[in-house]
């Protein structure tokens, strides 16, 4: 079995750029008008659909692994780092902090060259006890051959299958030195990628790329994944992020791993196929951005047609929390204790809002009364 890495021209990639004309066409359609649209919303708005895409996006590539998240911990995290002040902040452990800040080292610190000594920093982040579950791995360095060569296998014990079987370690310090210099810009794959090619396809690319060399002892998807998010927020010249690659990776995790097995088995360095898949994936990410954010857009909405109304400020208080989803029914005690006014001013401004069209009482009266937006 050979694989893509030990062919002659490898890494040479290629791909027809005839079948993915059409496709990259769209994505970059896509981003355009979604970008658009968010630039369109105030500062407040747009840092809430940041901090739910990343959330989402640090809690599905973990997912990809199997690792499931705390997603408070993870929301909390995050927040914080980027000076968010938002209701309900909880601790989180060390981990999701590791986590969390390569992500945003990833995403926010775009323009930054990608080394040899972030790539230890993030890994060194990811594991802060040294351990992947309750195997003790190496951290911060490139991954070594002692216990046999790196490989990707599934099934049970005695009857595994091979999916892949990374370069071996001694390949590793040129393997990344190449990688390094490519992505940041230093070096060109071939005599047409010298001239320039769509920044999209460099994030697929990239992707790809790093898996194939699986430089560390684990976490390779993850870091591969927050190099692509890096890649794509350099496309988009935004350290804002409104949509999630990872979370639709997590929907199509079988189609991801099938498509990546099947371009690093490959009989030439052709990857028209991984890109179509990339492609096709990203576009349906931009899609349902538009699902996953539809809250902050009927937010945004809402206040455009009450801009000029007479809410108070303890009014818009509590209809923001209840557009962010509150917990539980809301009633005028609970009102009264959040804006910290008395009873009576807290029935006075449901009573308010109920007039204007915006609060309706639930169908339950008498002292359970509660209200929801109408």
């Amino acid at each position: 079995m050979k694989y893509i890495y030990q062919l002659k021209n490898w890494p040479q990639f290629t791909w027809s750029h005839e079948k993915i004309a059409a496709q990259l066409g769209t994505v970059r359609n896509r981003q355009g008008r979604l970008m658009g649209r968010m630039e369109s919303l105030g500062f407040s708005l747009r840092m809430e659909a940041v901090l739910q895409t990343l959330t989402l996006d640090v809690l599905k590539s973990s997912e990809i692994e199997g690792e499931k998240l705390d997603p408070g911990q993870v929301r909390s995290s995050i927040a914080r780092r980027l000076g968010m002040d938002i209701a309900g902040l909880v601790g989180s452990d060390r981990h999701v902090e590791g986590v969390v800040e390569m992500m945003l080292d990833a995403t926010q610190n775009f323009k930054k060259p990608l080394t040899k000594d972030r790539l230890f920093g993030w890994h060194a982040a990811m594991f802060p006890g040294g351990r992947s579950g309750m195997r003790k791995i190496k951290i911060g360095v490139w991954r070594d051959d002692k216990d046999g060569p790196m490989q990707v296998v599934s099934g049970p014990v005695g009857r595994e299958r091979v999916h892949f079987e990374a370069p071996s370690a001694d390949r590793l310090n040129q393997e990344m030195k190449s990688y390094l210099s490519w992505f940041n810009g230093s070096t060109s794959l071939t005599t047409s990628d010298s001239k320039g090619f769509d920044p999209v396809l460099k994030a697929a690319i990239a992707h790809l790329w790093f898996v194939t060399i699986h430089p560390f002892e684990d976490g390779n998807g993850r870091i591969a994944r927050a190099i692509t998010d890096m890649q794509l927020a350099r496309t988009d010249g935004s350290a804002q992020r409104f949509y999630s690659m990872s979370v639709q990776i997590r929907k199509e995790r079988s189609v991801y791993y099938d498509v990546l097995e099947k371009t690093q088995k490959g009989a030439s360095v052709d990857i028209t196929t991984w890109l179509e898949w990339f492609l096709t994936c990203l576009d349906r990410a931009l899609v349902s951005t538009e699902s996953t954010l539809a809250g902050v857009f009927k937010k945004a909405q809402f206040w455009e047609k009450h801009s000029s109304g007479a809410i108070n400020e303890r009014q818009k208080m509590m209809v923001n929390k209840l557009f962010d989803g509150f917990e539980g029914k809301l009633t005028s005690t609970k009102w009264a204790k959040i804006t910290k006014c008395s009873q009576d001013t807290a029935l006075r401004d449901i009573l308010d809002l109920m007039e204007k069209g915006i609060l309706r009482k639930d169908a339950a009266g008498g002292r359970s009364t509660s209200y929801t937006l109408k």
